[in-house]
Parts: C-alpha cells; sequence; structure tokens
C-alpha cells in the first residue's frame, strides 16, 4: 500500500506541474500569472489607429488631412507640430449617425475599453456584435452601460467598472469572441457628439468553453400599471448572470428599497429558485443605506457591490431623488442551462406599517455570458422614452 502510495503521489505532482506548464493564451489576468508568457498579440483600437494594426499609430497628417472629419480632427492644435503629435485623439458622431468604433478578426479577447463621450449619456447608444450574428449582444444608452443612469457623473471604483475623474468610463469585463467583434455609437441627439475611446484587445486562442458577454436596457418610467420591474427575460441558452446596475428615481416620501430581487431560471414559472430579501440587501448594503450617525443616505463603491449615486434634490429644477447602484456577480455567478428571467419589485412603505407598491422610474442594464446564438433583445425605447425627465 505504501507503494501505491507514493506512485499516487507522484501521478498527481506530474499531473500538477503539466497544467502549470500548459500553454498559457494570455487572458484572465492576475497578479498570480503576470509573469507568465504565452504568444497572444495585444493590440489596440482608438481615432488614432481605428484598425489597430501594427506600426500603423498616428498616421493623420494635420497638413494633408486637415479638414478631414474623423482622420485629422485636431489639425489646427497640431499645426506646428506635424505628423505623430495628436492629430486626431477624438471622433465626431453627427446627429443620427452610427459610427463603427471597432471592427477586430479574431479570435480573440477585449479586456478594457475606455471612453469619454460628450452630450446626453441616454442618447448616445453603444452596441457589441459578435462573429457574423446581425442583432447585436450589448445593447443599452452608453451612460447606463457605465452604470450612469442619471446624466450626472459619480465615481464609481469596483473590479468591472469604474467610472473616473473628469467623465471617464471604464469597462474590465471580459469580451471573448471567435471569429471578429464589431463595437458601434449611436448618436440620437439633435446635436453633434464627441468621442474620445481606446479599445484594449488580445489576439489568441479562445478556448470551446469561453461564452459571449451581453447586456441589456430596460426602463419602467414611472409606469401607472405596474409596480414590477423585468430586469431581463427571454435569455435562453446556457451561461450564467454577471451583473446589475439599476438607476431608481422616486416619487413618493419614505422608504423606497424594499423590493425583491427574483431570477427564474429553467424553466421556473410562478416561484423563483433565487429570491432576494430586500433592494439594499441584493446590493450588498442593508437597512435603507443609512448612517447611522449622520441619519442620511451613505454612497458606497466597493470591488463587487455599491451604492455610488445619491442624487439629492437641489429644490429648483433637479427636485426629484434618484440613486444608482450596482452589483457584479464575479465571485458568485448565476448560473443557468437554458433561460433566465429576473425581475424586482418596486416596493416601499406606507402608513400601519405596510408595504406600499410604488411606481418609481427604473432604469437598468443587465449584464451576462452566454452561448451564441441570443434570443433578439426588445426594440430599444425610443428617444422621448430614453430622456430623463
Amino acid at each position: 500500500m505504501k507503494k501505491y502510495g507514493i506512485l499516487l503521489i507522484a501521478l498527481l505532482g506530474s499531473l500538477f506541474v503539466n497544467a502549470q506548464s500548459g500553454k498559457f493564451n494570455g487572458l484572465d489576468m492576475n497578479l498570480g500569472n503576470l509573469s507568465r508568457l504565452s504568444d497572444a498579440k495585444t493590440r489596440s483600437i482608438s481615432p488614432e489607429n481605428f484598425t489597430g494594426e501594427k506600426g500603423k499609430g498616428a498616421m493623420a497628417d494635420p497638413v494633408k488631412d486637415k479638414g478631414k472629419r474623423n482622420i485629422a480632427n485636431a489639425a489646427n492644435e497640431a499645426r506646428d507640430l506635424g505628423k505623430g503629435w495628436k492629430v486626431n485623439p477624438f471622433i465626431i458622431i453627427e446627429p443620427g449617425e452610427t459610427f463603427t468604433m471597432a471592427d477586430i478578426a479574431g479570435p480573440g479577447a477585449i479586456q478594457h475599453i475606455w471612453m469619454t463621450p460628450t452630450g446626453n449619456f441616454n442618447f448616445t447608444i453603444f452596441r457589441v456584435y459578435y462573429d457574423d450574428e446581425e442583432a447585436p449582444s450589448v445593447e443599452t444608452p452608453v451612460g447606463p452601460f457605465f452604470a450612469t443612469g442619471w446624466t450626472q457623473v459619480s465615481w464609481l471604483n469596483s473590479l468591472a467598472m469604474t467610472v473616473n475623474p473628469g467623465s471617464a468610463f471604464n469597462s474590465y469585463w471580459k469580451m471573448p469572441f471567435r471569429k471578429k467583434c464589431k463595437l458601434t455609437m449611436q448618436n440620437l441627439d439633435s446635436e453633434p457628439m464627441r468621442l474620445y475611446y481606446q479599445v484594449d484587445y488580445t489576439l489568441t486562442d479562445i478556448g470551446a468553453d469561453e461564452a459571449y458577454f451581453h447586456a441589456q436596457y430596460r426602463r419602467s418610467a414611472r409606469d401607472p400599471k405596474s409596480s414590477l420591474h423585468t430586469i431581463v427575460d427571454n435569455i435562453k441558452g446556457k451561461g450564467h448572470y454577471v451583473g446589475t446596475y439599476m438607476g431608481v428615481g422616486v416619487s413618493n416620501n419614505g422608504w423606497w428599497g424594499e423590493g425583491e430581487i427574483k431570477f427564474f431560471m429553467d424553466g421556473d414559472k410562478e416561484n423563483a429558485t433565487i429570491v432576494g430579501t430586500g433592494t439594499e440587501d441584493y446590493f450588498c448594503g442593508s437597512y435603507n443605506f443609512e448612517n447611522k450617525r449622520t441619519k442620511q443616505y451613505e454612497e458606497y463603491s466597493t470591488a463587487y457591490a455599491g451604492l455610488h449615486q445619491v442624487l439629492r434634490p437641489d429644490g429648483v429644477y433637479g427636485s426629484q431623488q434618484r440613486f444608482g447602484m450596482y452589483r457584479w456577480h464575479i465571485m458568485d455567478p448565476i448560473r443557468f442551462e437554458d433561460d433566465l428571467k429576473v425581475t424586482i419589485q418596486d416596493l416601499g412603505w406606507r402608513s400601519g406599517g405596510r408595504y406600499l407598491p410604488q411606481h418609481s422610474d427604473i432604469i437598468t442594464v443587465a449584464y451576462w455570458y452566454q452561448t451564441e446564438p441570443h434570443a433578439r433583445f426588445p426594440k430599444l425605447p425610443s428617444k422621448d422614452e430614453l430622456e430623463v425627465n
């Protein structure tokens, strides 16, 4: 027995060494594997290099290309310095125009997106398409995608997203693709908008078990007929739910966050498999998000959850109290085999210690990974329905 025990230990040790020496594809970076070499190729797309090609960055000429929109937008500023000196750091998207930010041939994965758009964040639509699909896998106004649903910017410090001064949006969601990946931005506003952006990605092998990243926007703008908000439904396929952004604009006095979130999965009908205990509980807070010393709402922003927006009335025009919060299921993804639906109740308090079915203005973005093809998203609301008022 002792002999067999020694052989077993040797075999397990060999398997461990082989696993550690396996080929690394350059993704899923952390401090533990930062020293490992790979054959992955790092590339980046910005207005200074629309294709991400090697050795093709900062090629615009401030003299020859002056006047060419989205080719040399800062030609005047760079006129004394010449080629290679910040000639085209941004692009301009005209009213009604859809601009292709990136069109990448795979296989590979987007690892980071940075941008700072001007204009109304709810009138600018961000979309992502994978491989040969015609319908987007990500479709949401750019503000809500970056957990900024109320147009006013509030700082956010988390693993999956950051919002930094002055209006810098950052996504660290991993977005793998096999054939290609296209990112677009549509301007619904009546004024041109300016967009600085950078898409950092890696060209490398993608494992068979890698799913595709999705994000979908929903809004219930004080619906008088319902106090139930659907975060997402009609997800078909195998995957896992990884995050929620929710903005709440309340229209009544008192505590507004008693509603329970529910995850209906794999054939659930009337009763969900996973049910939360309250809105602030789901977003990893408690007891009204209240600072017991100041008796006020207390903002917080952590790696996995936060109440990062508390917009208090100014007494004139911005008179509606609004809140923004996020919950990333990075360590606890909600896994499903066939289908998923997620809802949250819009519930507060009324007199006599009774629950109050509310009619709040609720904005959400759901984030998840799944196999393709995905079910087509509901039609995005109109410009007027996207407006915060």
